[in-house]
């Protein structure tokens, strides 16, 4: 792919889980209550912890007030979903375990436990370093740019498979953006009865879209000076039969 391409690193599992608590949109709480689900409710502070504003005849509302310390232990489940419509669309699921306490007519959620699970596997995310971290820089506009990508820019993603292996695009019918942050852009390669996800990463970080803009426009010539995969020549061949 170039001598340029040699930025490979990507998020922190830490960052990863900032990332999907910042665009998560909804959350499945599990405490002594039962189980319920809250839509737009949450919000983040920059330690970590999880701002829940419940409607007053929540269970969970009332166990945060009946418990005797005050504080009811419960779980948090997020789900990351990829903005785009593509096969297994959840990317990643986020849990929380921890604590609630009654603050300023609010719910106030500590974590003492942080899961983040992907499809690479579960990993235990440290507590110090969820709360020193932050979301990536490009998660509040993620979906606003995959979608933009994918809807107005087909032509695009298709040039950006020149940069993929051949044998990763065997048998592909169909390639999409699944997800991107500052490191990096991730196609997701659907196959008849399989897929597989590739990762395009950029030269160097991109703090904000601006400098997005800039590193895709280097992807974008780094596959207009690449040779179309063979992969996707014999199917514009046997597509045109």
């Amino acid at each position: 792919m170039g001598d340029s391409h040699t930025w490979t690193a990507a998020p922190a599992a830490a960052e990863q889980a900032r990332s999907v608590l910042a665009a998560a949109w909804s959350c499945a709480v599990t405490a002594e209550g039962g189980r319920e689900e809250f839509v737009g409710a949450h919000s983040v502070a920059d330690d970590g912890r999880v701002l829940l504003h419940v409607p007053e005849d929540s269970a969970l509302l009332a166990a945060a007030i009946c418990a005797p310390r005050g504080e009811p232990s419960a779980v948090l489940e997020f789900a990351d979903v990829a903005p785009v419509p593509v096969r297994s669309r959840i990317r990643a699921r986020l849990w929380l375990a921890g604590w609630f306490v009654l603050e300023d007519g609010h719910l106030a959620f500590t974590p003492t436990r942080v899961v983040l699970r992907q499809p690479s596997g579960a990993v235990v995310v440290g507590l110090d370093e969820f709360t020193a971290a932050g979301p990536d820089p490009l998660a509040p506009a993620e979906a606003r740019l995959l979608t933009h990508l994918a809807d107005c820019h087909g032509d695009a993603v298709e040039r950006l498979t020149r940069l993929v292996d051949a044998d990763s695009l065997h048998g592909a019918v169909r390639v999409r953006p699944l997800a991107v942050d500052r490191h990096g852009l991730t196609l997701r390669i659907e196959r008849a009865r399989s897929h597989g996800d590739v990762r395009l990463p950029f030269h160097a970080p991109a703090d904000d879209v601006a400098q997005l803009t800039e590193r895709m426009h280097v992807l974008l010539a780094q596959a207009s000076a690449a040779s179309c995969p063979r992969a996707l020549q014999r199917q514009r061949t046997d597509g045109d039969r």
